[in-house]
């Protein structure tokens, strides 16, 4: 009993940690769309939905950033 204890306990820590750990890279992109819009709201929605885009597109985090600054540059208001 005690060595299922242990692993239960094991298995929820190390999901919530990788659940916790996805959470933020979220946030961190998100934060990161919006810090380019500045404070401009259609500008805001419209990094939204490029976010939205390089998701589907399946972008890698270390291009994302350059990603974004293009569609950003691109932006029409």
């Amino acid at each position: 009993m005690d060595y299922f204890i242990v692993l239960v306990t094991t298995v929820a820590g190390l999901y919530f940690h990788g659940w916790l750990y996805l959470r933020m890279r979220r946030w961190m992109d998100h934060d990161l769309a919006l810090s380019m819009a500045g404070k401009d709201d259609d500008k805001r929605a419209y990094m939204l939905q490029r976010l939205e885009l390089a998701r589907a597109q399946k972008i890698k985090r270390k291009a994302l950033a350059a990603w974004l600054e293009r569609e950003a540059a691109n932006y029409r208001a």
